[in-house]
């Protein structure tokens, strides 16, 4: 079906979110604030996957909490089913939790080693007053769906390995029949060897449950196996975004450029011919980013191509997100095709 056909199931328009910088001292009156998201609009649809890719710290993590609630934006909507979420009390927003739900990155630390594997799955039921309804029966196929032996029940989490938490977590988050998952970072913690059967469980759970999925990650190459369509973060704000092969295959904005020339090529000859994009310095700090393109004081194309005139717009004008003559959108005002892969 169509992309255009199909609504956003969530969606966020023009979200920001600066968190206060306070002194020291009895008053810690406020002295800054860190610009942690800047106008991001998103769309997330049903049976897909967007990717929200990016550097630590660029906002990522943020932006999915405003997207479930979580925290409360400075300004911008979140509209879920088309409904404004953005301002409903806890009270409001309880019923809708079922609909919404996240999956964390350490699969250990966001488990209660005090509860065994059956209360963890089964808490989200009691607490929404479904248990009395084959609760006891629906943890036992939770725990089948996600690969684990429901005899298991009654272990404690430190008695699984990693990747059987990062399990636990996704059987967890499923308990309600959720149609929108937040997966934050959610194979980062684990091996490459157990990556792979996490995300083939996720794709599996895509397909039979109809999920639609946020999919925060920093490793472009899972990413690109698991995404449907990719934006890419910098900074508190999205640089570019298309579809997950148009991205990849012809990306226009120069960061997204460099964080594709640093995935390693499998074949030697490829590896050694392909153009690396390196990136000096480090990312500006949020409390205080670059006027204009925050990408500026980093992007090689600024240092080496640009004119004077060039450099003068990139300085005092933010780019707008639009097509630029290539599939993607780029948030760049001098963006241009390149292949790096």
């Amino acid at each position: 079906m169509s992309e255009l056909v199909v609504p956003p199931i969530l969606s966020a328009r023009h979200l920001v979110k600066h968190f206060p910088v306070r002194g020291k001292g009895m008053l810690r009156r406020k002295v800054g604030e860190v610009h942690a998201v800047c106008d991001v609009s998103l769309d997330i649809r049903a049976e897909q996957t967007l990717a929200l890719v990016g550097e630590s710290g660029c906002g990522k993590s943020t932006t999915a909490r405003l997207l479930l609630n979580l925290i409360r934006p400075t300004s911008g909507e979140v509209r879920y089913q088309g409904r404004d979420i953005t301002r409903l009390s806890r009270r409001r927003m309880r019923p809708l939790r079922a609909d919404l739900q996240l999956v964390f990155q350490d699969p250990f630390a966001s488990l209660d080693p005090r509860m065994t594997v059956f209360e963890i799955i089964a808490e989200p039921l009691r607490v929404h007053g479904r248990f009395s309804y084959g609760g006891r029966e629906a943890v036992r196929e939770l725990m089948a769906t996600v690969g684990l032996n429901p005899e298991h029940r009654n272990r404690y989490p430190h008695e699984f390995s990693g990747g059987q938490r990062q399990r636990i977590g996704v059987a967890r988050a499923l308990a309600l029949r959720p149609k929108v998952l937040v997966l934050d970072e959610p194979v980062s913690a684990l091996d490459v060897s157990i990556q792979a059967g996490v995300i083939n469980l996720l794709e599996d759970l895509q397909d039979e449950l109809g999920l639609a999925y946020l999919f925060v990650s920093h490793d472009l190459s899972v990413v690109r196996h698991i995404a449907d369509r990719v934006a890419v973060m910098y900074l508190g704000r999205i640089v570019e975004t298309g579809e997950v092969g148009a991205v990849f295959e012809s990306p226009a904005h120069p960061y997204t450029q460099a964080l594709l020339s640093a995935i390693p090529v499998p074949d030697p000859r490829r590896e050694r011919r392909r153009r690396r994009v390196l990136l000096a310095g480090d990312v500006p700090s949020a409390a205080d980013p670059p006027s204009g393109c925050r990408f500026r004081s980093r992007c090689p194309k600024f240092a080496r191509e640009l004119s004077t005139i060039q450099r003068a717009k990139c300085v005092g004008k933010v780019p707008e997100l639009r097509h630029r003559f290539s599939a993607t959108e780029a948030a760049c005002h001098y963006a241009s095709v390149s292949t790096v892969l």
